[in-house]
């Protein structure tokens, strides 16, 4: 399991990088917001670990920006602030769950054990007659496999987060492409259009994106 370590307090960083490799997890560290963007543009990660008071913007402020993007990797934040308007804008901003400092270490294992327990148990979206299983990107029916590209899923995921709501053009070219590649729309469209084999309910709102009507999921 890959985990993303945010702590600008360079001798916490330190002490819970050893601590999670010791437990046998994979860690990344970052110091600053922007560093930690520009690393989840290039990795995935099963978890993130955030503080909130960070230099240049806060933890909060950075989660809404993967969250908009369409990145949903479980998150927890690490703060001293201990108020509830705090607590419950972490929360607002898509946080799975909260410690505050001083952390334990024990307490922490066993939160990050129980928030990747439930990551597993929710991978797999019924899609109507359709599975499509968040962890290892593929859709199915009745058990076989549709072979679907990277991207087709990842398109997939970010029409079923809107929930019916239009998710813009913009939104996409910055979920699908990481920031050292070029974006396409006409790609884009080839997605789509194969995505409409399976959801003939994809409209496209022209010259602005694309939207999945009347899905339950």
């Amino acid at each position: 399991m890959k985990i993303l370590v945010l702590e600008d307090d360079k001798l916490f960083n330190d002490t819970l990088e050893d601590f999670l490799e010791e437990e046998g997890f994979e860690v990344t560290t970052a110091l600053d917001p922007y560093s930690a963007l520009d690393i989840t543009y290039e990795e995935r990660f099963d978890l993130y670990l955030f503080d909130v008071n960070l230099p240049y913007e806060t933890g909060f402020s950075l989660l809404k920006q993967l969250r908009d993007a369409g990145d949903l990797t479980p998150t927890m934040f690490l703060t001293s602030r201990n108020d509830k308007v705090s607590l419950t804008q972490g929360f607002d901003v898509g946080a799975d769950d909260y410690m505050k400092k001083p952390i334990d270490l024990d307490e922490l294992l066993l939160r990050i054990n129980a928030l990747l327990r439930r990551q597993i148990r929710s991978s797999k979206l019924k899609i109507g007659e359709y599975v499509l299983d968040r962890t290892s990107k593929e859709l199915f029916l009745n058990d076989e496999v549709i072979k679907l590209g990277a991207k087709t899923i990842e398109l997939l995921l970010l029409l079923l987060q809107a929930k019916g709501e239009v998710v813009s053009l913009q939104v996409i070219e910055e979920a699908l492409w990481h920031t050292n590649e070029e974006a396409s729309l006409g790609a884009v469209r080839v997605y789509v259009t194969t995505l409409k084999k399976y959801f003939p309910n994809i409209e496209n709102i022209r010259g602005v994106g694309y939207r999945l009507n009347n899905t339950e999921v």
